[in-house]
């Protein structure tokens, strides 16, 4: 069910929600938290269905943000229950004109009592999440850099406007690949890794996140390599990692949408599940867990910087006219 309210305030939309679920429109009980999804307005359905998919295992309050400086200054609001909202409620808000200048005031009588606030923005768009009025108020701030054209520029502002409770997405995306990476790693022969290789989609934030972590944790070089998204349609963001050892280099492929080919020294060529993760389920696994995630925030704040130090050394080294561009 949705109900539509044109012209209204938070106040009214609060009075509503207390309406609907008197008169058994919505379950209240055993909701765990609020999650503010800020928004433009033809993103709002993904975001929308990704979160009420991630509410049957985390029922809670959604509440989408969509704001718009321009036009007449006035609030419409949606309130969708039962089958549109899925274990929770959703509350969308089209704030235009000058309601739109302050989204915190805005959600903040909608916010559920005493439950976690957990704010996310489906598309990143720059900016320290912190810092931003919604960001403000939220325990937890997700963003999602899977779709930057510039994973170093995005990474660098994130970590740069960095604050406990920050989260990415792309970084979720990689729980898979680092498991299988880890799980090799713990067979023998436990021979140390010498170098790794990431090949992945140019420009990927995912990418570089995967590379900052073995370079971190494994202490080795690590190259990225660039390739273009059509010449590995199921890649996504990440092709291939490989890891080089005394006896020979171990290779973990993406060769489809749920399957991977893992290639070891000595061993048969194994074909693995990876598969490829959508909003839903990465979403749902960060609403698992709200506690800051440490390796996350080392691999952003201590990996990145030295990544790409590295990545810009070894280009003027490669062509010494790089650096006289530059300067």
């Amino acid at each position: 069910m949705i109900i539509e309210l044109h012209h209204t305030t938070s106040s009214a939309i609060g009075k509503k929600l207390v309406q609907v679920r008197e008169e058994g429109g919505a379950v209240a009980l055993g909701r765990v938290l609020t999650l503010v999804v800020v928004t433009d307005a033809h993103d709002n359905e993904d975001a929308i269905r990704a979160a009420n998919e991630a509410s049957s295992e985390h029922p809670m309050r959604v509440i989408v943000v969509h704001t718009n400086p321009e036009g007449e200054t006035r609030l419409n609001a949606e309130i969708r229950v039962g089958r549109d909202a899925g274990a929770g409620e959703v509350v969308v808000l089209h704030a235009y004109g000058d309601t739109a200048i302050d989204p915190e005031t805005l959600v903040q009588g909608l916010l559920l009592p005493d439950a976690p606030v957990v704010a996310w923005w489906p598309h990143y768009h720059g900016g320290a999440p912190v810092q931003s009025p919604i960001g403000q108020i939220a325990q937890v701030r997700i963003v999602d850099t899977h779709d930057v054209e510039d994973g170093v520029e995005a990474l660098t502002e994130l970590a740069e406007g960095w604050n406990v409770g920050d989260s990415n997405l792309a970084w979720t995306r990689l729980t898979h690949w680092r498991a299988q990476l880890a799980a090799v790693l713990d067979q023998p022969p436990y021979e140390p890794i010498e170098r790794a290789i990431v090949t992945g989609v140019e420009g990927s934030s995912g990418a570089l996140l995967m590379a900052s972590w073995l370079r971190v944790y494994l202490n080795v070089p690590v190259e990225v390599v660039s390739t273009e998204a059509d010449e590995h349609p199921h890649a996504h963001n990440i092709h291939s990692v490989q890891l080089v050892r005394a006896s020979g280099t171990i290779e973990l492929e993406r060769v489809g949408p749920g399957t991977a080919r893992l290639r070891q020294p000595g061993q048969p060529v194994q074909l693995i599940p990876l598969a490829s993760r959508d909003n839903t389920d990465v979403l749902a696994e960060e609403l698992r867990s709200l506690a800051p995630d440490e390796v996350y925030a080392t691999v952003l704040l201590d990996g990145i910087p030295l990544l790409c130090n590295e990545m810009a050394t070894t280009a003027v080294e490669s062509d010494p006219g790089i650096e006289e561009e530059t300067l």
